[in-house]
């Protein structure tokens, strides 16, 4: 079979592999299609994500979709279509019973934070845990069920935000993941969803799927005060500058966007007499659930894909999901 692997900055190869074999409570996946998100951009392109480097080949790739190969408990049958919740989570400390993806000591496909590392998707064959398995309706094509973990991170997102029904919402950053939040805003029933972003074409994008007052950066003034949420989606020090401006008293923030691991400017001194509450957001726990329901009910998430490109062309396939006026979701075919 064939996998992708990372072996440094700008090294990604399309390497043969011996096809794995399940073991007790494991299955076996024929990987169709893997999303490339922002992680696997850095792993690439910096040989880094934030403070996790690359110590050893890595295969990419935590949102995925395909179809069982083999089940050796036969309760899967072959052929039957699937995406994966790609988390493993630590053990259960005090007060973090009810979130699992905050528990320390997990691990995620995909990802360099261990060592050895936890490989990815971008695999032909891919064996993962039963429990990690969810089966898709037979409405919803694998092609878009690959958009189920960065929805479900998006669906998260906006629950953090609470009850945002009839409010005023506002996206900055209208990347794939922004796209998502929009969406996820419109479909828990903001009366506004707004969206901001330095190119047209994502703000095109974003009107698609509902959002209804756009910015561009350097022509567009998002007046202060003017949104009740806001969800910070570029990971951009001065964009939290501005979700803090753009927050009504009393307002929330959503920092969904990964700031980078560093000292970085940011003016938060309105926050005090907004009162503002500003929240993280880290993954999710049960939201991908949620997330294949709302792409099998709708069609108009597909379009957050913009390419579908051969896993064997992985170079252009990265430099086009680099891209933001060319792409929003760039999938990989395998």
């Amino acid at each position: 079979m064939k996998a992708l692997a990372i072996h440094g900055k700008e090294d990604i190869r399309w390497e043969d592999r011996e096809v794995p074999v399940p073991g007790d409570g494991e299955v076996r996946l024929r990987v169709n299609y893997v999303g490339i998100c922002g992680s696997d951009l850095h792993y690439y392109f910096h040989g880094a994500n934030g403070e996790y480097t690359i110590r050893q080949p890595l295969t990419p790739g935590h949102e995925l979709s395909g179809v069982v190969d083999l089940d050796p408990s036969g309760r899967l049958a072959p052929g039957t279509p699937v995406t994966v919740h790609p988390a493993r989570y630590g053990p259960v400390v005090p007060g973090l019973e009810d979130l699992p993806h905050l528990r320390p000591g997990g691990d995620y496909f995909g990802s360099a934070a261990a060592d050895p590392h936890r490989q990815g998707g971008a695999s032909e064959y891919l064996i993962v845990e039963e429990p990690m398995i969810r089966v898709l309706p037979a409405s919803l094509p694998l092609e878009r069920a690959a958009l189920a973990e960065p929805l479900a991170v998006a669906i998260h997102a906006v629950s953090l935000a609470g009850d945002i029904t009839g409010k005023r919402v506002l996206v900055i950053g209208a990347g794939p993941i922004g796209l998502l939040v929009a969406a996820a805003a419109v479909h828990a029933g903001a009366a506004v969803v707004g969206a901001s972003d330095v190119r047209t074409e994502p703000l095109d994008r974003a009107q698609s799927l509902g959002a209804t007052e756009v910015f561009l950066v350097g022509r567009d003034t998002i007046d202060d005060e003017s949104y009740d949420v806001v969800f910070e989606c570029s990971g951009v020090g001065v964009s939290l500058t501005q979700a803090v401006r753009a927050s009504r008293r009393a307002g929330t923030i959503v920092q969904v966007g990964m700031l980078p691991n560093s000292e970085i400017g940011v003016n938060l001194a309105p926050m005090l007499a907004k009162e503002l509450t500003i929240r993280g957001a880290f993954r999710f726990s049960t939201e991908i659930d949620d997330a294949v329901r709302l792409l099998a009910e709708s069609d108009a998430l597909g379009s957050v894909i913009s390419h579908v490109i051969p896993a064997s062309d992985a170079v252009r396939a990265f430099e086009v999901a680099r891209d933001s006026s060319a792409s929003a979701k760039v999938l990989l075919a395998l």
